[in-house]
C-alpha cells in the first residue's frame, strides 16, 4: 500500500473526563472507500468527526495523540482550510434554504471566488460529479429543499465538491433514504473514489461489504470508550477476522 492519506497515531478524545475514543491507530489510504463499523455508541461518528476537527464545536472537547493529513498534524493547520480539504456529508440531507445554484456556490463564495462564470463551472462540475447534473441542468434556480431525499443528499455531495477536497467524510450517508435513492449514493461513491480518499461510517454491514475497500471495527470496553478492535482490507475482515468480536459482530451474534 502506498503512503496513506491520513493517518491516527494513539488518538484518543475526550468530553470533559469521559474518553469517547481510546488510543485509535489507522492509516486511511488515498483513494479508496474506509468503512467504520460497529454498534451504536462505540465512537464512529466521534472518530470521523474528529478527522476534519468537527468535535471542536462542542464545549468541553479535548484530545491526545494525533491526526495527520498528507503527514501533517490537523491541530496545527487553519481550522477553515482543513475543512476546505476535508468535507462532510452528514447523515440527514442538509440543504440550505436556497437555490440548487447557490448551494453549490456557497463554499467557492466563501473561499472567495465571486466570478459568475467561474462560479458556474464550478457548480456544473459538481453536480456533473455528484450525478445529479441531468437532474437539474435546467431547473438551477429551484429550491434544494424541493428535491426528493437522495437528490438532496446528492446536492449535499456537491457542496462538498465545491470547494474542492482532498478527502469526504460521510457519516451515514444514506441511512435516510430509500434503497433506490442508496444504491445512487453507492454507485456514485465508487466513482468519486477515483478522485478522493473516502471515509464512511455506516451501521449497514451489507453496504460497508459492498462499497469499502477497508474496514476498521470498532467497540466500547468497560469504561464505555470507544476503541479500534480490528483494521484492514475489508474482504479479510468480512471472511477471514482476526478478532473473534470481529466475527461475532458481523456474523450478528451481538450488535
Amino acid at each position: 500500500m502506498s503512503e496513506p492519506r491520513m493517518r491516527t497515531r494513539d488518538f484518543s478524545l475526550f468530553y470533559g473526563e469521559f474518553r469517547a475514543l481510546n488510543r485509535v491507530s489507522i492509516d486511511i489510504p488515498e483513494n479508496r472507500i474506509t468503512a467504520i463499523i460497529g454498534p451504536s455508541g462505540c465512537g464512529k461518528s466521534t472518530f470521523l468527526r474528529s478527522l476534519n476537527r468537527m468535535n471542536e464545536l462542542i464545549p468541553g472537547v479535548r484530545t491526545e495523540g494525533s491526526v495527520m493529513l498528507d503527514g501533517e498534524d490537523i491541530f496545527r493547520k487553519n481550522v477553515v482550510e482543513l475543512r476546505k480539504k476535508i468535507g462532510m456529508v452528514f447523515q440527514r440531507p442538509n440543504p440550505f434554504p436556497k437555490s440548487i445554484f447557490e448551494n453549490v456556490a456557497y463554499g467557492p463564495r466563501i473561499h472567495g471566488v465571486r466570478d459568475r462564470t467561474r462560479l458556474a463551472a464550478i457548480v456544473e462540475s459538481s453536480l456533473k460529479a455528484s450525478a445529479l447534473w441531468d437532474e437539474v441542468r435546467d431547473d438551477l434556480g429551484r429550491s434544494g429543499l424541493a428535491l426528493s431525499g437522495g437528490q438532496q443528499q446528492r446536492l449535499c455531495i456537491a457542496r462538498a465538491l465545491a470547494v474542492e477536497p482532498e478527502v469526504i467524510l460521510m457519516d451515514e450517508p444514506a441511512s435516510a433514504l430509500d434503497p433506490v435513492a442508496t444504491l445512487k449514493i453507492e454507485e456514485l461513491m465508487e466513482q468519486l473514489k477515483r478522485d478522493y480518499t473516502i471515509v464512511i461510517v455506516t451501521h449497514n454491514m451489507q453496504q460497508a461489504a459492498r462499497v469499502s475497500d477497508f474496514t476498521a471495527f470498532m467497540l466500547t470496553d468497560e469504561a464505555r470508550a470507544g476503541n479500534l478492535v480490528e483494521f484492514g482490507p475489508t474482504r479479510e475482515i468480512f471472511t477471514t477476522p482476526v478478532d473473534r468480536r470481529t466475527e461475532d459482530y458481523i456474523s450478528g451474534r451481538f450488535g
